[in-house]
């Protein structure tokens, strides 16, 4: 049932019209679409951490470079990211790497809407407390889909890594 929902969901995305999209994410992929070849200023960052709002808010990530040729977020590790070892719950770092990922895919395809379609993420060094840095790069910009490294860093020393694999949703697939 879930992967119907899954699929249903995707499904009414991919048939939505530009003017359906939401003000926010309309808003965010002209940003993108737009960024400058120096990619976003400072104004220009703190607006893409507005647009991107709910989920981000949540997570605490906050973006700290974009340019067309990676994506930099940040995220503050708290108490509410720790699983009951105490260490961050590895869905954290896949959160971070689709968030991302996404926002590199967005501007990878010149502001169309992305969706991820698999994450692939590998742990190599628990973190506990600090911040975690994730900087994402394309590896291949396909026109339908895309393949997004995202790797995460904490204090200097790389603790996880993932391969997101996004979808172009494009009115003229």
């Amino acid at each position: 049932k879930l992967i119907i929902h899954m699929l249903l969901k995707i499904s009414r995305l991919i048939t939505m019209t530009h003017t359906e999209i939401p003000n926010t994410a309309a808003e965010l992929l002209e940003l993108l679409h737009n960024m400058g070849e120096n990619g976003l200023h400072i104004r220009e960052l703190a607006h893409l951490n507005d647009l991107s709002g709910g989920f981000c808010n949540q997570l605490g990530l906050r973006f700290t470079e974009a340019d067309r040729e990676r994506t930099v977020a940040e995220l503050h590790v708290t108490q509410e990211h720790l699983q009951i070892t105490g260490i961050v719950n590895g869905g954290v770092c896949c959160a971070i790497a689709e968030t991302v990922g996404s926002i590199m895919g967005i501007t990878a395809s010149n502001g169309k809407v992305v969706v991820g379609i698999n994450n692939n993420t590998n742990f190599i060094a628990p973190v506990s407390a600090g911040m975690i840095t994730a900087e994402a790069k394309v590896i291949q910009p396909g026109r339908r889909t895309q393949l997004i490294a995202v790797d995460m860093f904490h204090r200097g020393h790389l603790v996880a890594t993932s391969i997101v694999r996004t979808m172009v949703i494009d009115d003229k697939n």
